[in-house]
């Protein structure tokens, strides 16, 4: 057989994981929110398939200095159909709320559940998290020149 026509699919037990960092000091919410959904789902490694969770672990720190629209209105629907009691206002809501809000908004709904747990937001610059070694993202000089490729055991 032709081994240049082999096609490599990672497993469904993928245990290489990464853990990547972003501050979010000054940062933009949708900017931020597309390139962490693409970390949470694995599609900036090169051996990704859609049907196949390769996805990585994501850890936000300043969620509080992220530039918000402060202007905008948030509301929650409780119960769809009734009208005068549906709409729930939003007033304050936490950056963590928003930020998770924004990042289910771009899931699917089989997606929701199983890539949210996988998202860590802390408000200020420290978290639990060092033993995983995480790699700091600079989202100014945005490359991924990571080396993401599948150890052979």
């Amino acid at each position: 057989m032709n081994s240049l026509n082999k096609t490599f699919l990672p497993s469904e037990k993928y245990e290489n994981r990464n853990w990547f960092v972003i501050d979010c000091k000054g940062q933009k919410l949708g900017r931020l929110s597309t390139l962490i959904v693409s970390l949470l789902k694995g599609k900036i490694k090169p051996h990704y398939y859609p049907s196949i969770d390769i996805g990585d672990y994501v850890i936000l720190i300043n969620a509080d200095l992220m530039i918000l629209n402060e202007k905008t209105e948030q509301y929650t629907v409780h119960n769809p159909g009734r009208p005068g009691r549906s709409l729930k206002k939003v007033v304050n809501a936490l950056p963590t709320v928003t930020i998770e809000r924004a990042i289910k908004g771009m899931l699917s709904v089989s997606e929701k559940r199983k890539y949210i747990k996988r998202l860590n937001i802390y408000q200020t610059e420290e978290h639990p998290h060092k033993a995983q070694k995480p790699i700091e993202l600079d989202l100014a000089n945005l490359k991924f020149d990571i080396d993401l490729t599948v150890k052979s055991t």
